[in-house]
């Protein structure tokens, strides 16, 4: 376990539609197992009601507008890591406070924490250190969900009563352990990320052979944000980790759309 999490280190940029990026940062960190070389991008589909370059440019905007208008929360995260293998199974979970106040200040207080000591101190308060240094605007600027960043095709579109999703095959430009390539879900009204379903664009551990990531999103208010994410971690001598992030109780309690009423979600576990 010394050898998995003894060099950790974790990154993330500022609000909104950056958020999603911790979550990578970490499972970069914890699975590693992508390549750099992202392959060809597919033929984006001609049937969807917009084309790649409209959904891109709605996503890019409507995020900017996102981001301007949230001014603070609050939620509670519980942070679960369980490892299964040599030399040892270890299990961790950790309860935060988060709070969040614009442009790029976060705040965070442990509320418990039990199990390995390895896990809490390595992963999990690093994990959070490393969040309030990367939400600077260089890094968050690195990491956007953009054409700068990103290769970008539209692979699908799923019809619904709500406006439907667009489904996005995404690639990084950059060999970059930051960035992740898969396929991302964007809502056809709101054109936010809803779901995303990647990997690590570049593998930064020798530890690690493969990695699967899954990320789900919630709508607070006039927000996205993350509700719960996973990653999972196949380790080269034999085990296997798996992380899990829940966001409960959400309280938006100040925004340039509504700046005295507050908004709360209390999901069994929270998004974005």
């Amino acid at each position: 376990m010394y050898a998995i999490f003894g060099s950790i280190r974790i990154t993330m940029p500022g609000p909104i539609q950056s958020l999603s990026r911790l979550f990578f940062l970490l499972a970069a960190a914890l699975v590693g197992g992508a390549s750099a070389d992202s392959g060809p991008l597919p033929p984006s589909i001609t049937s969807a009601p917009l084309s790649v370059d409209q959904v891109v440019s709605n996503l890019v905007r409507k995020d900017k507008e996102r981001a301007q208008a949230l001014r603070h929360y609050e939620s509670i995260r519980v942070y679960r890591l369980s490892y299964r293998g040599f030399p040892g199974d270890r299990d961790a979970e950790m309860t935060v406070a988060a709070t969040y106040d614009s442009p790029s200040t976060k705040n965070f207080r442990v509320i418990s924490q039990t199990g390995s000591k390895v896990i809490i101190d390595r992963v999990f308060k690093r994990l959070l250190e490393s969040e309030k240094e990367a939400a600077e605007p260089e890094m968050h600027a690195r990491t956007l969900l953009n054409r700068a960043n990103y290769d970008i095709a539209l692979t699908g579109f799923e019809p619904s009563d709500k406006g439907g999703q667009y489904v996005l095959a995404v690639y990084p430009k950059a060999k970059s352990k930051y960035l992740y390539r898969g396929k991302v879900w964007i809502d056809g009204t709101d054109f936010a990320v809803t779901r995303i379903d990647a990997e690590p664009a570049q593998n930064p551990s020798f530890w690690t052979k493969k990695s699967e990531i899954h990320h789900e999103y919630i709508k607070v208010q006039d927000f996205w944000l993350p509700r719960r994410n996973e990653s999972v971690s196949y380790i080269r001598l034999g085990g296997r980790a798996t992380l899990t992030i829940e966001y409960n109780n959400y309280r938006v309690l100040d925004s340039s759309r509504s700046s005295t009423k507050a908004s709360s979600s209390n999901s069994d576990v929270g998004a974005r």
